[in-house]
């Protein structure tokens, strides 16, 4: 019933039980959140944060990020409520493609957003998406290791200040850079 909720790629591994959990509450959902009938996911994936929580990650396709958008804070309040030990993010499932070489130039030029760093700048604006990102700085230490600082709309401090450990954590498991999450004292400097 629920399996229709999750569409796949063609070859790609079939749905296991964390994913048909989440598309039978996207279901359930369906009655107090009309906008849901049309849409669905491509995958869901569980990720362990530390001191043995979890957060769910749910996978949408790049044409529906929008309309997603539109209904995400009520659906991110409505599956933290079913799934109340975890926190909900939804990411656009986005595809890198390989650097053009001599042997395996494409006929086309590789658009920009199939790049890798715009890929994984569009997963930090799809993790934290009811703010806004309005500054960043990357920062090198002496031993070569990067870390990426990320300041957020203070506004939204209150609502989002206690799943800015879920988001670094789900950032270093999606594309492996280090990330920190801060709201800034004083926003007239960005």
């Amino acid at each position: 019933m629920a399996s229709h909720k999750i569409q796949k790629a063609n070859g790609a591994a079939p749905a296991d039980e964390t994913e048909l959990s989440i598309a039978q509450a996207l279901v359930d959902l369906q009655s107090s959140i009309p906008e849901l009938k049309q849409l669905y996911i491509t995958a869901a994936k569980e990720v362990e944060l530390g001191a043995g929580k979890k957060a769910i990650v749910i996978f949408v396709p790049v044409p529906l990020v929008k309309s997603f958008n539109k209904i995400q804070q009520k659906l991110t309040r409505e599956l933290e409520k079913k799934f109340s030990d975890r926190h909900v993010v939804f990411v656009a499932q986005r595809r890198i493609l390989p650097v053009p070489t001599r042997r395996n130039t494409g006929k086309q030029p590789r658009p920009r957003s199939r790049t890798l760093s715009a890929v994984h700048d569009a997963i930090l604006d799809d993790l934290v998406f009811p703010t806004e990102i309005i500054g960043k700085r990357l920062r090198q230490k002496v031993d070569g290791s990067k870390t990426l600082k990320v300041f957020l709309d203070a506004k939204d401090a209150t609502s989002l200040e206690y799943k800015i450990d879920s988001f670094s954590a789900i950032y270093k498991k999606l594309t492996g850079k280090e990330v920190v999450f801060e709201f800034p004292a004083n926003a007239d400097l960005f």
